[in-house]
């Protein structure tokens, strides 16, 4: 399975258009803003190639992770938005609030406009659910339902209490956001964050995915194996 990657928003983040059936995709982490000048490029590239969206998945809520979605729901305004409940503060009218106490952590507060009052989430991931379940109130045609069901949400705290990964056993591809990179894994000193909990979703991953699983990160440009990493 070959996914789109547009690194987007202020600190790159790896926006996935992952393909379902036909030209029908989903999106993962959509970040270009206005602060970073690249508002239009994931729905350019999406014109660009003729690609079709019918959902954005979020693998947690992170001011970078986020920061596209406006963009994204003004260009179409019913693509419905799935985030788990333990990050789902993060946005919806609660977003300037929890995105403020994030931000001053790290000391960008400048960037808070941009995540203010973001779009709310539509459907919430939980663990062991197929992204068919999660969109089950969605009027989606037989054969994207039938593409999302191969899509199986993993729960992995730690980089956040509500991030997540998205497995595809048939492919053998994890989107794995920040809980899993090259040979490392997502910081854990953020709000949120805990360093044993990370260290257990690890090992879910480990468990559940098999070594020839190729995982695609929420930062940097490499894609690797489960058997390169671990």
């Amino acid at each position: 399975m070959n996914l789109h990657l547009l690194q987007t928003g202020p600190l790159r983040v790896n926006t996935f258009l992952v393909p379902l059936c036909e030209n029908y995709v989903f999106i993962v982490d959509p970040a270009g803003c206005t602060f970073s000048r690249d508002e239009g490029s994931i729905v350019s590239y999406l014109e660009s190639q003729n690609l079709k969206p019918v959902a954005i998945v979020l693998t947690h809520g992170h001011f970078d992770h986020v920061s596209g979605l406006p963009a994204i729901k003004k260009a179409f305004p019913d693509i419905p938005i799935a985030i788990h409940k333990n990050d789902a503060e993060m946005i919806g009218p609660s977003s300037q609030i929890a995105q403020g106490q994030a931000l001053a952590q790290m000391g960008f507060e400048e960037f808070l406009p941009f995540v203010s009052n973001l779009p709310q989430a539509t459907a919430y991931l939980e663990e062991g659910k197929s992204l068919a379940q999660v969109f089950e109130g969605c009027n989606f045609p037989q054969n994207i339902k039938q593409a999302l069901s191969n899509w199986q949400v993993l729960h992995t705290p730690g980089h956040t209490e509500g991030s997540c990964c998205f497995y595809n056993e048939v492919e053998q591809t994890l989107v794995s956001g920040d809980t899993l990179f090259f040979r490392s894994w997502g910081r854990t000193d953020l709000i949120g964050g805990n360093e044993r909990k990370i260290h257990q979703s690890l090992a879910k991953i480990m468990e559940k995915c098999e070594e020839e699983t190729k995982v695609y990160p929420g930062h940097d440009n490499t894609a690797f194996t489960i058997a390169e990493n671990f």
